[in-house]
């Protein structure tokens, strides 16, 4: 390990909830991917600051060689920098409460990356984006960013037509995760398994699932998944997982029905059965309040309580459970390990029969200069074609954005499969233009 080389590693949207995790995740891998710096970055600099200082203290007394600070300014957060891990939430979770529970006024699904809630977010976080990758260019043009702020497929296709030579990879978590609890479900670890996938992000089918000697056990998976969905016990005992995301996962099983030739991607739920999540949805008490009142409290409290202290001894930060992902893209970038990712990647030919230009997310093996996606054939009509609707949704919000146009993000709107006429999409557009003066672009 001494001949390694160590990274510089700037974390944007410090204040995150998720911050702290992917800290500690980053300590645990210093063998895999040693630091030499590590540096928050937000624009929020109260709420970074209450966790910057508790990770201040970690640092200290976990890796004291690390440079460490947090800051608001640009210019000392993207100099000398090889990788940006973006997550970054515009709005904060004050915006994305009423992402959720604006649509469901109008009986439309309220999610945050799904739907109306997540084109008015993409709006939000397609500015701030480009502006982040722009100074990450001037201070260390060298530098990669790795993101996975939500909403990746519109921010995918917004940095594909604004800045399409830029050192982005665009990844999700969601696909780990679940990969997690296929390797549970067969007794497997997830590194022993590689995937054949197609779709978009949020949006999209497993069509093989293999360990490393070639044993196919998707029909496995599928019997389990046909029964339970992907809920395992394992996690309902072992995780506190939230009522909301047990439910997900549960609801697999319905997604699987549809098509059982393949295993669905659990964010499906709100484009096929839209009805039963707005149903099953409380328009007082939305995802982001869970958050508020869970995550956000744990954290934040745990930051406090080690600041009060100086210890971070007896209140650790839990490390970010599938946050290895980034680690391992970090990896095959800085290494050439050709790792293989799952990525949100521009299609040219990864699915034969769909678009060039679509932000398709497959398969890649990944190395010094990037992914390159393998090809997943063609994929049956029915995917297609509602694949085709989506990511004509997600098109059409970029060039609304770009363009200033009210008419292409009422289109976009009304074409997304959550919404079920013209009129509901023009009004509830309206009333998101309200919510969101400030950070949208003005549309005419």
């Amino acid at each position: 390990m001494e001949n390694m080389k160590k990274f510089s590693v700037v974390i944007a949207g410090g204040g995150s909830t998720y911050t702290p995790g992917i800290v500690m995740m980053l300590l645990d891998n210093l063998d895999r991917f040693p630091l030499r710096k590590l540096k928050l970055y937000d624009n929020d600099e109260q709420r970074q600051a209450v966790l910057g200082e508790a990770l201040d203290i970690v640092l200290k007394e976990k890796a004291p060689d690390i440079e460490y600070t947090f800051t608001t300014n640009p210019e000392e957060a993207f100099t000398d920098v090889d990788f940006c891990f973006a997550h970054i939430r515009t709005g904060k979770y004050e915006m994305r409460e009423k992402d959720e529970k604006i649509p469901l006024k109008y009986g439309v699904v309220g999610q945050e990356t799904c739907g109306p809630g997540g084109i008015a977010y993409g709006m939000r976080s397609i500015g701030d984006m480009i502006e982040m990758i722009d100074l990450m260019e001037k201070y260390s043009p060298d530098c990669w960013m790795l993101n996975y702020s939500n909403p990746a497929a519109i921010v995918a296709e917004a940095c594909r037509v604004l800045r399409p030579n830029s050192k982005v990879l665009n990844i999700c978590d969601m696909p780990v995760g679940t990969l997690r609890r296929m390797s549970h479900i067969i007794g497997k670890e997830p590194k022993d398994l590689e995937v054949r996938y197609f779709g978009l992000n949020h949006f999209g089918w497993w069509t093989s699932v293999k360990d490393k000697e070639g044993n196919e056990y998707l029909p496995q998976i599928r019997d389990y998944v046909a029964e339970n969905g992907y809920l395992t016990q394992k996690e309902v005992d072992t995780q506190h997982m939230d009522a909301s995301w047990q439910e997900t996962h549960k609801k697999a099983k319905d997604l699987l029905a549809v098509d059982p030739r393949f295993l669905p991607n659990t964010y499906l739920k709100y484009y096929l059965y839209p009805d039963y999540v707005v149903e099953h949805s409380n328009p007082s008490y939305s995802r982001a309040n869970e958050v508020i009142d869970g995550r956000e409290k744990t954290v934040f409290s745990t930051a406090k309580a080690i600041v009060e202290k100086g210890t971070a001894e007896g209140s650790e930060f839990e490390m970010g459970a599938h946050a290895t992902f980034v680690v391992d893209l970090a990896r095959a970038i800085a290494f050439n390990t050709h790792e293989r990712m799952l990525l949100i990647v521009e299609n040219n030919g990864a699915i034969a029969n769909f678009d060039d230009d679509a932000m398709v997310e497959v398969p890649c093996i990944v190395g010094t200069d990037g992914p390159e996606p393998l090809s997943q054939g063609k994929i049956p009509e029915f995917q297609r074609a509602l694949m085709y609707q989506q990511v004509t949704v997600e098109k059409l919000v970029v060039q609304a954005y770009i363009e200033g146009s009210y008419q292409k993000l009422w289109q976009a709107l009304t074409l997304s499969k959550t919404v079920s006429s013209a009129k509901v999409a023009k009004d509830l557009l309206d009333d998101l233009i309200e919510a969101n003066k400030g950070y949208w672009p003005e549309l005419k």
